[in-house]
């Protein structure tokens, strides 16, 4: 009889914690949510706006989406900027390139390729590159128009849904141009 009470007890524990267990989430919703988190933060962002090239459509300028996230197009010059006075800015129109004081600047592949992206990154680069301002967290600097500054005021969360995000879309090989640093750019 004292053996069948605790079989009931030990049943009595069990049977809440199995159906606790049972209706957590799966860690792949965690995943998911994350990516669905980043997602929505990179598109409230405007990344693409900067990290899309740009093709014409029967509207004019629309979005690559075959090219998402990927950058500057390797190979898309960019023009002599115009000799401009004060701090000027000048960008291709697709808005992957930018030339400044700074020089000229393009827009990094985030996509997950492992040669010409953010492929071989880990989430601990990305959130230390998103907070100091610097490639790998410790290269050179990440150039303007990037507002990584107001991008470093996000929570580690959020950088890291943002990461895991990136690491969700198709990888698309395309080697960015370094940048252009301003000497031999035209100044006032």
């Amino acid at each position: 009889m004292k053996h069948k009470s605790y079989m009931i007890a030990a049943v009595c524990v069990a049977l809440p914690l199995t159906g606790l267990l049972l209706a957590a989430k799966s860690p792949g919703d965690s995943v998911k949510e994350r990516i669905a988190r980043g997602k929505y933060l990179v598109q409230f962002g405007g990344c693409s706006d900067c990290h899309t090239p740009v093709k014409m459509g029967p509207n004019g300028p629309e979005p690559d989406l075959t090219r998402y996230l990927s950058g500057h197009p390797a190979e898309a010059q960019f023009p002599p900027p115009p000799k401009l006075g004060g701090p000027w800015f000048a960008a291709t129109g697709g808005f992957t390139a930018w030339a400044g004081p700074w020089g000229i600047s393009y827009a990094f592949n985030l996509t997950p390729d492992n040669n010409t992206g953010i492929g071989i990154w880990t989430e601990d680069i990305f959130v230390k590159a998103m907070r100091t301002g610097r490639h790998y967290g410790v290269a050179r600097e990440i150039l303007p128009p990037m507002p990584w500054r107001a991008v470093a005021g996000l929570s580690d969360e959020d950088l890291k849904a943002v990461f895991a995000f990136l690491r969700s879309v198709p990888p698309v090989h395309n080697r960015v141009p370094d940048p252009v640093p301003p000497t031999g750019l035209p100044q006032d």
